[in-house]
């Protein structure tokens, strides 16, 4: 029967997703098989051979420039090793741009087999109704999902339940320049770690040129300082125990984050490059930032280009806390319901495929994303790139040392964006001199209006 509240629910969530940007697809995953990674398994493969003809599997995805050159190849090997699908990679725009174009399609035959979504919108695909959960084929398949990597499979865990296959997945790592350092007095290869340990170190750092330490004006990069402390962004255990009904973010792990910053602003040791990647990455290639936070997915293409040498360390917390590690970024991949069976069981051999060590060795280097199988960083062809770029470890240790949690699950919440927004804007408010908690609270104050409009729309 049609629902019109969970229909307005749903283009509800549609117009913020659409509305508010969240993370760049530019930038800012078996050893069921054993020596041939393309052996047919469990669900029957036979069930798929309806006819002479391969069967179609239409693969929605947000990756531009390097990285659709990188799905493109995945894509073109894995129907050469196999004669029952053809899998099409059709690039779709943008994380929103695909999900608009999702919403005219979602549960009819006319649906993708695979749809890749960024992570802020896993709480939006699980109640829309579009999907089939992958633990449905992980249990059936009786697939080993134990040999992928806990932390990143925790982000699209449910009730136990996981609801899509991690695929692009990064963390965010600050980024240092060496050469600065030695220039300031400062150990190269001992980076500060504490919110303390980077003020002093920016003080020291910051000359008529150079800034000492840069954010990008980003939502996600609060959202790990707040986690690494232990920090929720929402109630009920981060949305994951029960629908989420108000922020959390404003409490006193939130406070030291704008506290750290507005310390530095204060002093004039904050570099505020704006909102685009490419804007704050060209500063610290050219020297007018020497500390900042970027994605691990770009720090091959930032140590390479630029002209000193460039180190990779932990996302700094507060001293007042213990490390507890990052939160998992990026998007995953999605299996549809209203596609045929033998569409479904196509698209699932395909990402058993995505996720052999040999593959994601591939994926790895090409891409600068982790491995979803942690024995892709095994392959000689990983071992010789960290040698090339040894940050690129610094980053996959940071991801393992992380202490699985709510906190460093992350959070779920359907208006995620919008929140994203709010926070954003209280950051600018802090560089113009606006007090930590009272703004961090209006933030607060406006996602929690989001939700409650969302949780009213929805039913819940």
């Amino acid at each position: 029967m049609f629902n019109m509240k969970k229909w307005l629910a749903f283009g509800f969530m549609f117009v913020l997703v659409v509305m508010i940007s969240a993370c760049s697809s530019d930038n800012e995953e078996d050893a069921t098989t054993t020596e041939d990674s393309t052996e047919t398994t469990d669900i029957s493969n036979d069930e798929a051979a309806t006819s002479g003809e391969k069967v179609q599997i239409e693969f929605w995805h947000a990756m531009s420039g390097a990285n659709q050159q990188a799905i493109d190849k995945i894509v073109a090997d894995y129907n050469a090793s196999q004669d029952q699908y053809e899998v099409q990679a059709l690039f779709q725009g943008s994380y929103e741009e695909s999900l608009t174009k999702l919403r005219s399609v979602g549960g009819t035959s006319d649906a993708p087999a695979i749809m890749q979504v960024f992570e802020v919108g896993t709480k939006y695909m699980i109640d829309s109704g579009y999907i089939e959960p992958m633990q449905t084929f992980i249990d059936k398949d009786n697939y080993d999902i134990g040999q992928l990597e806990e932390n990143i499979l925790n982000y699209y865990t449910v009730d136990d339940q996981l609801y899509s296959m991690p695929f692009n997945s990064s963390t965010p790592v600050m980024l240092y320049n060496k050469d600065a350092f030695k220039a300031a007095g400062l150990d190269p290869e001992s980076p500060p770690q504490t919110f303390e340990e980077v003020v002093a170190a920016a003080q020291k750092l910051t000359n008529g040129d150079m800034k000492g330490f840069a954010i990008l004006l980003y939502g996600w990069f609060f959202e790990e300082m707040l986690a690494t402390q232990g920090g929720l962004y929402v109630d009920n255990e981060n949305g994951r125990s029960d629908q989420a009904t108000k922020a959390l973010f404003n409490g006193e792990e939130g406070l030291r984050v704008f506290e750290f910053l507005k310390e530095m602003n204060d002093a004039g040791t904050l570099g505020n490059f704006g909102s685009v990647w490419d804007d704050l990455r060209a500063a610290f290639v050219s020297g007018q930032v020497a500390m900042y936070l970027d994605s691990s997915a770009g720090i091959a293409d930032i140590a390479k280009n630029a002209p000193f040498e460039v180190g990779a360390a932990y996302i700094p917390y507060s001293e007042e806390a213990e490390r507890n590690g990052v939160i998992i970024g990026g998007a995953s991949l999605w299996m549809m319901k209203g596609i045929s069976e033998e569409q479904q069981v196509g698209a699932w051999d395909f990402m058993k495929y995505l996720q052999t060590p040999e593959v994601q060795a591939d994926w790895h280097v090409s891409t600068g994303y982790f491995a979803i199988n942690p024995a892709a960083y095994e392959q000689s062809i990983v071992q010789d790139r960290w040698k090339e770029f040894p940050q690129l470890q610094v980053t996959v240790n940071q991801l393992q040392d992380t202490i699985p949690s709510v906190a460093t699950q992350g959070a779920l919440i359907s208006v995620f964006p919008e929140s994203r927004e709010h926070v954003v804007t209280a950051i600018e408010e802090l560089y113009q001199g606006g007090d930590p908690q009272a703004i961090l609270d209006k933030a607060a104050e406006l996602t929690n209006r989001a939700i409650e409009i969302a949780n009213k729309t929805s039913g819940n």
